[in-house]
């Protein structure tokens, strides 16, 4: 088995989560789930996010379509801090033309 993906049965037993809880995310298209040696398995650069959906999920009872909400936004609102800062280099640029 390749050392960048969790088996999905070890990872629920270890965070105390439901399997079919991977299966709604995997379901809601916010991971894949890869097939190893017979076994489901995550990729290990997933983790961060699962972790971040289940504390939405169990501890703030949010639903699937609130999580891929909160998802987007959270994506959507990145690109922006990105952006603001490509726009302030540009002006750094301009303010010392005068």
């Amino acid at each position: 088995m390749q050392s960048d993906l969790v088996i999905v049965r070890d990872y629920c037993d270890k965070c105390h989560i439901e399997p079919s809880f991977i299966d709604l995310l995997q379901e809601g298209g916010l991971i894949t789930v890869e097939i190893e040696d017979g076994e489901r398995c995550l990729l290990f650069s997933q983790l961060p996010d699962i972790e971040r959906y289940s504390r939405m999920y169990y501890e703030l009872s949010i639903n699937m379509e609130g999580i891929d909400a909160i998802r987007h936004l959270l994506k959507r609102m990145d690109e922006m801090q990105k952006e603001i800062q490509r726009l302030r280099s540009r002006l750094r640029l301009f303010e010392g033309i005068d």
